[in-house]
């Protein structure tokens, strides 16, 4: 089954709501029973554009293979190919695609005369009253076996073999993509999370600093007890938040080190941690080179075509099938008579079904509706695809807006801060006006890094909504130790 182009793959019965399989007469049969796929025309399902688009002031660059790149990270990229390297999940996807390939191979052996030898050696021993006699033979031969494809089933399984084993290629690169965002979001919820320890460190230095000045102050009798006891109960919270982040920090680190293919408690940093500056918006490109980037899709569409040519394989089972066998032999009684004489034989065998209640009728029935599943899930893909797609520019786009907002208010809180201070020890506020002051300034500076978090990752999802695939190197197998 060929397919002109990438395009066509798109397409080919991506919302197929009518009859998916068209009446198979005896005409067809003796054409092979050749199953021909129609693309269904359905464009007005896929928009000719996203919704959002970077700025035409900004020039995007095209996203590279390896998506990772674009953000200009070298610690990320470090860890990535340690990641794509030693990761158990891709290389149990490199498994299962050697056992389709193995799988394909035996179905090309079908499409070829099998050709097997035997030999045997045979004594016999007979009595009688007065003597004891023995008689030896000896026999080999070979013999060849064929069943003929009238119908194209063979051809239809090794057809929808390769399908499956280039489906099992796009669950590698699946697999290599969902790893790659994980490593990717995980190594910048750990440098969030250092981050935060360093925050939360200083802030609770501030607070023992500003505890120590309110009690000087209880003690010269300026502040009421009151006063003091806030400022602890404040330095106290800080400590309980610093344990939290030193916990959040230990988990991610066992996280990460199993995503790279590490042991989990033997976590050592050698990288910097930085929230980096994301760069602008890669273009994203049109939405149906989008879904014929992206290995899922792809995966689904392989799924498709696999399952048509099951479907074939079903009908081609109702239909009669000729063997043919041809075999040669020689024997005597001892291996010098071995080749002296010889013998020979031809066969043809029809076997067809007569009746089997309804059951290989039945078993189409049964294929066409997975391949109607298969189309339905693949339609579903796509729409998610696209979704994808449209809620990451979305939500990037929110979230600097977002960011940029926590950044005001940090800015304006640090200078109300002041502020307030200044009027306290002049005499002019209470203590709550300080501590409700502080509370709130630490409050932004710990959203304002996770709000710079959660940007990067919405980066990090648009780029796994928007990519494809890439080289990589296949591992080699496991063995028993």
């Amino acid at each position: 089954m060929g397919y002109k182009n990438d395009d066509e793959m798109v397409w080919y019965a991506a919302w197929g709501r009518g009859t998916l399989i068209a009446g198979v007469g005896m005409g067809l049969l003796m054409q092979g029973c050749a199953r021909q796929a129609q693309p269904m025309a359905a464009r007005e399902w896929v928009p000719e554009a996203f919704s959002t688009q970077p700025s035409a002031a900004i020039p995007s660059d095209p996203l590279p293979e390896k998506w990772w790149l674009s953000l200009n990270d070298p610690a990320l990229n470090v860890l990535m190919e340690e990641a794509l390297g030693q990761n158990f999940t891709i290389r149990s996807a490199w498994d299962r695609l050697t056992q389709a390939e193995q799988l394909l191979r035996q179905a090309n052996a079908a499409l070829i005369p099998s050709v097997t030898y035997h030999g045997g050696v045979r004594r016999s021993r007979t009595e009688t009253d007065t003597r004891t006699s023995y008689q030896g033979t000896v026999s080999a031969g070979v013999s060849v076996s064929y069943e003929l494809d009238l119908w194209g089933k063979w051809r239809s399984t090794k057809q929808a073999l390769q399908f499956d084993a280039e489906a099992r290629q796009e669950d590698v690169a699946s697999a290599a993509m969902t790893v790659s965002a994980g490593v990717a979001r995980t190594w910048y919820q750990l440098t969030e999370a250092n981050l935060q320890v360093d925050v939360i460190g200083r802030q609770l230095q501030t607070n023992r600093d500003v505890l120590q000045i309110v009690t000087l102050s209880f003690r010269q009798g300026k502040v009421g007890a009151a006063d003091v006891f806030r400022q602890r109960q404040l330095m106290e919270a800080s400590e309980g938040q610093l344990i939290q982040a030193q916990e959040r920090v230990a988990v991610l680190q066992h996280g990460l080190a199993v995503l790279v293919g590490r042991a989990p408690g033997g976590w050592q940093d050698r990288q910097p941690h930085v929230l980096l500056d994301l760069p602008p918006l890669p273009a994203t490109g049109l939405p149906s080179e989008v879904l014929t980037r992206r290995p899922d899709i792809r995966r689904a569409f392989r799924a498709i075509q696999a399952t048509d040519q099951r479907v074939a394989v079903a009908v081609a089972d109702r239909y009669p099938s000729v063997d043919i066998s041809a075999g040669l032999e020689t024997g005597g009684n001892g291996v010098e008579d071995l080749f002296q004489s010889w013998s020979g034989n031809l066969a043809a065998n029809l076997v067809g079904p007569l009746y089997d209640a309804g059951r290989r009728q039945a078993e189409v029935a049964r294929q066409e509706a997975i391949l109607s599943q298969a189309i339905n899930e693949y339609s579903q893909q796509v729409l998610v695809a696209l979704q994808e797609v449209e809620d990451a520019l979305a939500q990037e786009d929110h979230q600097h807006a977002y960011v940029a907002s926590v950044q005001q208010q940090l800015a304006t809180a640090r200078l109300v801060l002041e502020r307030i201070r200044q009027n306290y020890f002049g005499g002019q506020l209470d203590y709550l006006r300080v501590l409700d002051s502080l509370s709130s300034l630490q409050a932004l500076e710990r959203n304002e890094l996770s709000a710079r978090r959660t940007l990067i990752e919405r980066r990090i999802d648009l780029c796994r909504a928007i990519a494809g695939s890439w080289e990589m190197e296949r591992p080699e197998q496991a063995k028993m130790l």
